[in-house]
C-alpha cells in the first residue's frame, strides 16, 4: 500500500511562512539554493502549522463530544501522557509527560479525550505554567467534577541546548481544584503517579 499523507495545510499560510523561512536562512548565512535546503523552507512552514494547530481546535468541544452520565465517583487517572510543545520565548521544543486525574460528579469523559486536550493546548506557543492551568481549567469548567489534578514534568530545549545548558533539569508544574486541594486526596494522586 503506498504512503498517504493525511495532513492538510493552508497553502497561502504555507507560502507566506515558507518565504519568511527562506529569508531567515539567508540572513543566517546559508545558501537556500543548496541541495539539502531546497525544500527546507516549505517543510518548516508545514511543521510550524502542525505544531501550532491547537489555535484552530476547541478543547471544550472535544471533551463535550464524549461525556457520559455515570455514577462512578472515585479517582480516574491518565498518567504518562506524552507532551510536545514549543516554548513561546524561544520557539524551541519542550517535552515530557502529563498526569491528569479527576473525580467524577455524575459525568465521566472518554479517556482518549484527556490526551487530546493536552495536545490542543500543547500545540500552541506556550509556557509550562500556563499549559498546566489551561488543561486544569478546561477539565474543571467543562466536566464539573468533584476535583481535578494536573502535573506536568518537562525538559526545555531552551535550557538544555542554549542559555544555561543544563541537560538534566526537569521542570515540574502542578495544579489542583476541588477535592484535590485536600492534602489526603492530593497525596493519594501523587502516590498513584509515582511522585
Amino acid at each position: 500500500m503506498p504512503y498517504k499523507k493525511f495532513e492538510e495545510y493552508n497553502m497561502q499560510v504555507t507560502d507566506d511562512v515558507k518565504n519568511r523561512y527562506k529569508d531567515i536562512i539567508k540572513d543566517l548565512g546559508e545558501d537556500v539554493g543548496r541541495d539539502g535546503l531546497l525544500k527546507t523552507p516549505e517543510r518548516a512552514a508545514k511543521a510550524m502549522q502542525f505544531l501550532t494547530q491547537g489555535y484552530h481546535q476547541d478543547p471544550v468541544e472535544i471533551l463535550k463530544s464524549a461525556m457520559f452520565k455515570e455514577s462512578y465517583n472515585e479517582m480516574v487517572i491518565v498518567k504518562d501522557i506524552e507532551l510536545y510543545s514549543l516554548c513561546e520565548h524561544h520557539i524551541l521544543p519542550f517535552f515530557g509527560k502529563v498526569h491528569i486525574a479527576y473525580i467524577p460528579n455524575g459525568q465521566i469523559v472518554g479517556l482518549s479525550k484527556l490526551p487530546r486536550i493536552v495536545d490542543v493546548f500543547a500545540r500552541r506557543l506556550q509556557v509550562q505554567e500556563r499549559l498546566t492551568e489551561q488543561i486544569l481549567d478546561c477539565i474543571n469548567d467543562t466536566l464539573k467534577p468533584q476535583g481535578v489534578a494536573v502535573v506536568i514534568e518537562a525538559s526545555h530545549m531552551c535550557m538544555m541546548m542554549r542559555g544555561v545548558q543544563k541537560q538534566n533539569s526537569i521542570t515540574t508544574t502542578s495544579g489542583f481544584r476541588g477535592q484535590f486541594e485536600k492534602i489526603e486526596t492530593r497525596n493519594e494522586f501523587l502516590k498513584l503517579i509515582g511522585k
